[in-house]
């Protein structure tokens, strides 16, 4: 039997409509964009809107980027970070995003190395397990190369 599929960090990405986006938020006025969710108000010292900065609305982040830097990941993080139980080795890259023009880190789909990446190289959001426990799998958006 499939177990159940649960975000690991609640409301930080969605799948709900089958493509994978990062939830943040932007301000309203100056549109500057926010990961995770800033919900007190605009820290871009330049925005002069209306509201004083603090109007955020919630925003989904575009899925593409491109790889900015990367590195292997050979040991378990400590608490309060959770990992598969053993620890399997993964990769993590920080992405600069198409049209946010901002980095986002995130771990790279299992199976690929930093033997199969490279700085610049075109990626897209996808969502992977994290761990499993008993009751589900805990998930995470994940970077993957873009086949297109």
């Amino acid at each position: 039997m499939q177990k159940e599929q649960r975000p690991a960090v609640a409301d930080w990405f969605t799948a709900d409509d089958g493509q994978v986006r990062l939830k943040g938020t932007r301000c309203n006025d100056c549109g500057t964009p926010y990961f995770p969710k800033n919900t007190l108000a605009c820290r871009n010292p330049q925005c002069t809107g209306a509201h004083d900065g603090s109007e955020l609305v919630e925003y989904l982040f575009s899925t593409r980027g491109r790889i900015w830097s990367y590195a292997d990941a050979r040991y378990k993080p400590p608490a309060p970070y959770v990992s598969a139980d053993p620890f399997v080795p993964y990769v993590v890259a920080a992405v600069e995003l198409e049209v946010e023009q901002m980095v986002i880190l995130g771990q790279v789909e299992r199976g690929l190395t930093v033997d199969d990446l490279a700085v610049g190289m075109p990626v897209e959001l996808t969502v992977g397990t994290l761990y499993e426990d008993d009751d589900a799998e805990h998930t995470v958006w994940m970077w993957r190369p873009v086949n297109d």
